[in-house]
């Protein structure tokens, strides 16, 4: 079993990081004298537009990332143990998030500019009426759980993440769906002013959408996350909030979620509408489908040294004690 007892203390405490955030509030700031000083000198060459884009370029969301606002955490039972986790700083370096760009340094860089607060989330669909949740009301509905899983990309590397939140089934029994709900859609901020970068993957259409059926979304181990690390997540992360599905491949855990929508149809969800033959609607970790352009067998663990990496992949992620039973009798290589 590789979900019982969790660590002695909570993840924000397993790595200190007061000598990082020391450094970088140090950087941040002397960084932002210099950018006044760049605004006093230029304010009558450059116009406001000029000077915002400027102001966005000096200042590193990196830093921004590492000075992160500290959560108030308790322990779970649902946390994967006998883990190394992956440091904080390959976590936010190396992402996903199209539309911050399609390079995996290019969301830390370029994510700065995502306005999380103020943040509202709209339930929709097939619910007793449409609700509206502001973010600190999410924050508060439920005690923030420290729980770390093991995240696999579709793409064939994987990490070991200490996240911070509460299962999502918390908030769905809050948004009172009617019998008819079958699934829920998630949709993702989007907003080409600040995403600037999402066209350079011209075949994907916006906003991000992503779903599960009703039960996987009920189970306990999805996760309404908040916060990596013990702080609040950074913004290419999925800030400010955002889903995490350990047992599926990464790209069904939808970041910066701006609407929940209960369907009784399967809904349209980004990469399965754009390639259907490469990235199904379920997208379950099984080392036994391979991806049409590469194998599924073994993973590249994020962080560890070259010889320690590549690790053979476990069906459901590991996860199969918890989620298996929600499959049975399905052909997991047709519903892949």
């Amino acid at each position: 079993m590789l979900i019982g007892k969790p660590p002695d203390v909570p993840s924000s405490e397993i790595t200190s990081r007061e000598a990082y955030n020391e450094y970088f509030n140090r950087r941040r700031s002397e960084r932002r004298s210099f950018l006044r000083g760049v605004v006093a000198a230029g304010a009558v060459a450059l116009g406001a537009d000029r000077l915002a884009e400027l102001a966005a370029n000096l200042i590193d969301p990196r830093i921004a990332a590492l000075a992160g606002t500290k959560l108030q955490t308790v322990k779970s039972p649902l946390t994967t143990t006998g883990e190394q986790l992956t440091s904080f700083d390959d976590i936010t370096h190396y992402n996903n998030f199209y539309e911050f760009g399609v390079d995996k340094d290019k969301p830390a860089k370029n994510a700065g500019g995502l306005p999380t607060r103020p943040w509202t989330v709209k339930v929709e669909g097939k619910v007793a009426k449409p609700l509206t949740f502001d973010i600190e009301a999410l924050l508060k509905l439920r005690p923030l759980e420290d729980r770390v899983y093991r995240h696999r990309c579709v793409e064939g590397w994987s990490m070991v993440i200490p996240w911070v939140g509460y299962s999502l089934s918390e908030l769905i029994k809050q948004c009172d769906p009617l019998p008819s709900a079958k699934y829920v859609q998630f949709l993702s901020y989007f907003d080409h002013h600040v995403e600037k970068w999402y066209g350079e993957d011209a075949t994907i259409f916006w906003p991000y959408s992503e779903g599960l059926r009703m039960d996987e979304a009920m189970n306990p181990l999805t996760l309404l996350t908040f916060g990596l690390y013990g702080e609040v997540l950074p913004n290419q992360d999925g800030a400010p909030v955002r889903i995490v599905v350990p047992w599926k491949y990464g790209f069904k855990s939808a970041k910066s979620i701006v609407t929940v929508r209960f369907v009784d149809k399967m809904p349209s969800t980004t990469w399965n509408d754009q390639a259907p033959n490469e990235y199904g609607f379920y997208s379950n970790v099984n080392p036994n489908v391979d991806h049409p352009r590469w194998s599924q067998k073994t993973e590249r663990r994020i962080g560890l040294p070259f010889y320690e990496q590549r690790r053979t992949t476990l069906m459901f992620n590991g996860y199969g004690d918890q989620v298996a039973s929600m499959y049975n009798g399905m052909n997991l290589a047709k519903n892949f």
